[in-house]
């Protein structure tokens, strides 16, 4: 991957059109919250059903400029196990609780993170946020993927989620091509895409 100017890489919208967005992201997924209520109430309930422990999973991540925030998701591993680790990248990780197994393939865990939308840290499409532990490993070149917001789906989580770690530069250069062909009509490809993937588990573990 040759590394690419940051001129070339800076977000094409205006400012009007970023607050536009913002308002759409935040309508989007406080609408779909709403409606994911019941789903998430009986996924709350099972995972107290299955060990008692806590629902969320809370987890330092980088946003834009390499900002750390607070991202949720609902707990899927034991709680012994929700570290600063790789997440489960097979389907018989030990770390995943039963429930967790289900949450996961269907990608309901995911769903809190709809709060860190309407909050801001993220949009509904842009690069997936990383652990800080993980950017430490990066090139001078991949930061420069924190240039915009992080969202809940991108090209590489339709594209290669199951297949390219998303630290390697292979993923990176995915978040780049984004950030240079953002567009509301890639946008919505990318969201139809998530939601068919999503519909066929796949690549979620």
């Amino acid at each position: 991957m040759i590394a690419q100017p940051i001129a070339a890489l800076t977000y094409k919208h205006s400012h009007g059109r970023r607050r536009a967005r913002r308002i759409f992201d935040a309508a989007v997924a406080t609408i779909a919250l709403l409606a994911a209520a019941p789903v998430l109430a009986l996924a709350c309930a099972g995972i107290l059903i299955e060990d008692g422990g806590p629902i969320f999973f809370k987890q330092q991540r980088a946003g834009r400029f390499e900002r750390l925030f607070t991202i949720y998701k609902l707990r899927t591993m034991r709680t012994a196990d929700c570290v600063d680790r790789s997440s489960p990248s097979t389907a018989g990780d030990p770390r995943v609780t039963r429930i967790g197994r289900i949450l996961r393939k269907t990608s309901i865990d995911e769903l809190p993170q709809l709060i860190n939308v309407i909050r801001g840290d993220m949009t509904l499409v842009g690069p997936r946020p990383e652990m800080p532990l993980m950017i430490e490993r990066y090139e001078s070149w991949q930061h420069m993927r924190h240039l915009v917001t992080p969202g809940l789906t991108c090209i590489w989580q339709t594209t290669s989620r199951s297949d390219i770690p998303l630290h390697r530069p292979e993923a990176t250069a995915l978040d780049l091509d984004y950030i240079r062909n953002a567009s509301p009509k890639l946008d919505g490809a990318l969201l139809a895409q998530t939601v068919v993937s999503v519909l066929r588990f796949k690549g979620a573990y």
